[in-house]
């Protein structure tokens, strides 16, 4: 039996020789607790698709990573620069990383940790807050995700991966020497449009904004973000604007759906 077939069954049960009004509650109550299941659903399929990307990552399997993402997705990591689509998801990886597959003497793990999800109370749109631990043939990462979703015919998808890295060291630490990995052309392909945020890694240290408010307060915590000069295109041209548009992240004062009140 159905999760929706079940919840009728019992309306229908506590419906019997009930007056209206309280058929009515239990009606009520019933619409909540299906909703509840519902955002506990989408919460857990969003956790999951991000775990599957790490997973995907780890072996080199980009074609099945890029089809986690939506049509219109974009990617931005380590300061690269923005990616536009789903097909330049997946031209990214094989140029930059090779072509699919595991490579011998090559690692890539990539894990993922505390991830913290949320959907707007449409449960149309998700977001994700993680941290991913990297341990390559080329050293060690730490980048952080704010990512954002969209169900699809039912379907959660990938419609925005911003990856900024914490921290990034060859083998020997990063006591020793932390390295920078934010410049756009460390390696090809070149990015669609230029990075959405110019920061520094550690031992500096940049707060990607949080897309949920305090669940204390509810107040919305901005960092402090100046301006850079980044550009496009021309100031006040097409694609000064669509840059500037595109690839940003939420900060929190967007609707984020809540569980029923009890």
């Amino acid at each position: 039996m159905t999760r929706h077939a079940l919840i009728a069954a019992l309306l229908a049960a506590s419906s019997l020789g009930a007056a209206p009004a309280l058929a009515q509650t239990a009606s009520e109550k019933l619409d909540a607790l299906d909703k509840r299941i519902t955002r506990l659903e989408d919460l857990d399929q969003i956790e999951r698709l991000q775990r599957l990307y790490g997973y995907f990552v780890d072996k080199g399997q980009w074609t099945q990573l890029s089809e986690l993402f939506s049509d219109d997705a974009t990617l931005e990591i380590g300061g690269k620069g923005l990616f536009l689509g789903k097909k330049r998801v997946l031209e990214y990886m094989q140029t930059a990383f090779g072509p699919d597959g595991a490579r011998e003497g090559g690692l890539a793990n990539h894990m993922q940790f505390q991830t913290l999800p949320d959907v707007s109370p449409d449960n149309k749109t998700g977001w994700i807050r993680s941290r991913a631990w990297v341990m390559s043939s080329g050293g060690w990462g730490l980048p952080l995700y704010e990512n954002a979703y969209r169900k699809e015919n039912g379907v959660w998808k990938i419609t925005r991966l911003s990856g900024p890295f914490t921290m990034y060291s060859s083998w020997a630490g990063w006591g020793k020497d932390a390295l920078n990995n934010t410049w756009p052309d460390k390696f090809n392909p070149a990015p669609d449009l230029p990075p959405s945020t110019i920061y520094l890694t550690y031992p500096a240290y940049y707060i990607a904004p949080f897309h949920y408010p305090n669940p204390v307060t509810g107040k919305v915590f901005k960092p402090e973000m100046d301006e850079v000069g980044a550009y496009a295109g021309p100031p006040g041209s097409a694609v000064q604007k669509k840059w500037r548009e595109t690839g940003r992240l939420v900060d929190g004062s967007q609707p984020i759906g809540e569980p029923p009140k009890e």
